[in-house]
Order: structure tokens, then C-alpha cells, then sequence
């Protein structure tokens, strides 16, 4: 009677928001690359909790059914780390499933020799290794994760693969043809003066281009103001800058996109980052705008000074 009241609470929530969530069961043996692929679901917007014991994973549901956010895809991790955190699975999943959610399990797998090197290579010690050999570990996990690897939705082998490799399996596996999400750029302008900022993955220097802070009808405007960007702009030197610029991130993008780079953040400085690097960022987002890519607009210290 039990096991049915809880069905029965499932379905009443499914009822009540009429959107089922979509939920990815990952699993595997210890060294395989659940971690990494942790990490590139997270970036892929899923919501994720590690290692949850199968029997909390109905009051999680209903946390975050009656919660404000809005989460619709959920990672639930489940290893051998807490043995008793497995009990009941089968017939916990079974009940989320017969509420109307979407539940896949997709398992992470490798040949004892690659697991027993990954190990070696790491120095890390095996979870469940209590005296036993490190062969022994791993024979052990294997049998008590047999149960979860025969429901596996996909059975990922990671043994010949690299960790871009993996993760672009896991998005195919998660997003289908339809690839990963865009790539967000951030567009930032700076003031060397203020500092260069440490969340920078490109940073353009562009304090040798000419400096409106010179003209006395311009210095009190900043790059927003159109006097400013046209005297930048109308530069001969601006002009070949912008072009070299835009032809290295041509030639950059494809290749962040394929090591799988979720967020880059360019940050453009000049002297105080109030005109030269404000005109290159607003000219720049024109360019990124024309590839159809996610994107953020800050102007850092346009005001300081």
C-alpha cells in the first residue's frame, strides 16, 4: 500500500503541472568519466545532484515541482561511493516513470586495464577499495552496478576515447543531431588603468588606436555617444584593426566550438575604457549578432574617471 500511495502522489503532481520533467540517471564504474560528463550536462543546462540515495530522489521531485524555478531536465548521479544510497532503485525509477517523467539512465563504462591506469595515472584511490587489490575494486563494483548497467538506457565505453571525445558524445547522446546549446559570448570593454580582468579568455589591446580623450569636444562623451564612435571608427587604423579582428575570431570560433567552450568572455581594453574599447565591443557585437551567437554586452569602467 505504500509503494501505491506514492504512485499515486507522483501522478498527482504530473497532474498538476502538466509538464513532466526529463530526468538522466548517471551511473557507471569509478574512473570512466561520470565527472566530466557531470560537468558538460551542467553547462548544458541540466540541473544536477550527485550521488542522492535513490530513496530521497521522490522528495527531490517534489522540492523542485513545488519549487519557483523552472527546472524541467535533471542529472541524478548514482555509484558505488554509498552502497546503501543504491537500495530500492528499481522499483524508485519504475514509480517516477509510471508519474509521467521522463527517466533515462545512461552508464559510463571502460576495460579494467584503462580503468586500472586511469587509477595509477591519478593516484586517486578506488572507492570501494578496502584492503583488496585495485582489480578487486573494480571486479566488486562491476557486480553491484550489473543491475543498473542491464536497465541503461545508452552504455557509454570510454576506454579509446579523450575527454573531447566524451563530451561530444554526451551532448549528441542528450541533444540529439541537434548538437549542444550555442556558445554565449561575452563582450566586455575595460580600462587597463582599472585593471584587466581575471575572468578573461581573449584580451585585445586596443590603446593604440586614436584617443578621443585628446579632442576637448569629445572627452566629456563616452563610445556610446555617436561623435565618438565615428571619430574611432572613421580611423584608417580602426578600420583595419576591425577587419584583422573579426578574421581571427572567424578563424577562433569553430575551434572553441569544437572543444566544446560553452562561455567565452573577450575583453577589449583601452587607457580608461571609457571610448576606444566601448567603440570596438559595440562594433563587435554587430559581428557576433550576424553569426547567431548567444550573447552579453558589459562596458566595465565606462563610468569611472
Amino acid at each position: 500500500m505504500k509503494n501505491c500511495w506514492r504512485v499515486s502522489k507522483f501522478a498527482l503532481w504530473a497532474t498538476k503541472w502538466n509538464e513532466s520533467m526529463r530526468i538522466l540517471i548517471i551511473s557507471g564504474l569509478s574512473g570512466s568519466g561520470k565527472s566530466t560528463a557531470v560537468r558538460v550536462l551542467e553547462d548544458e543546462g541540466f540541473f544536477c545532484i550527485d550521488n542522492l540515495p535513490a530513496s530521497l530522489f521522490p522528495t527531490f521531485i517534489e522540492l523542485v515541482e513545488n519549487s519557483r524555478e523552472s527546472v524541467r531536465d535533471v542529472v541524478l548521479v548514482m555509484d558505488i561511493r554509498e552502497l546503501g544510497s543504491l537500495r530500492g532503485y528499481e522499483s524508485v525509477l519504475q514509480e517516477i516513470s509510471e508519474a509521467g517523467h521522463k527517466v533515462e539512465i545512461i552508464f559510463f563504462d571502460a576495460s579494467d586495464e584503462v580503468l586500472i591506469r586511469r587509477y595509477s595515472e591519478t593516484r586517486r584511490r578506488h572507492p570501494v577499495l578496502e584492503g583488496g587489490s585495485l582489480p578487486d575494486g573494480i571486479r566488486f563494483e562491476r557486480a553491484k552496478l550489473a543491475g543498473l548497467r542491464s536497465m541503461a538506457t545508452t552504455v557509454i565505453d570510454t576506454s579509446e576515447l579523450n575527454v573531447h571525445q566524451l563530451k561530444e558524445i554526451v551532448i549528441a547522446t542528450v541533444r540529439g543531431t541537434a548538437g549542444a546549446r550555442e556558445m554565449m559570448v561575452h563582450l566586455q570593454s575595460f580600462g587597463y588603468r582599472y585593471g584587466i580582468p581575471l575572468e578573461s579568455d581573449i584580451v585585445m589591446d586596443v590603446r593604440f588606436l586614436p584617443n578621443p580623450h585628446f579632442i576637448p569636444e569629445l572627452r566629456e562623451f563616452s563610445g556610446l555617444d555617436p561623435m565618438v564612435r565615428g571619430y574611432v571608427l572613421g580611423k584608417t587604423e580602426t578600420k583595419g584593426f576591425i577587419e584583422r579582428f573579426k578574421n581571427l575570431m572567424d578563424y577562433l570560433l569553430p575551434g572553441y566550438n569544437r572543444e566544446g567552450k560553452s562561455y567565452l568572455t573577450i575583453s577589449i581594453g583601452c587607457t580608461g575604457g571609457k571610448h576606444r574599447s566601448v567603440v570596438i565591443a559595440e562594433e563587435m557585437l554587430n559581428y557576433f549578432r550576424d553569426k547567431h551567437i548567444n550573447l552579453k554586452v558589459t562596458h566595465r569602467d565606462i563610468g569611472k574617471g
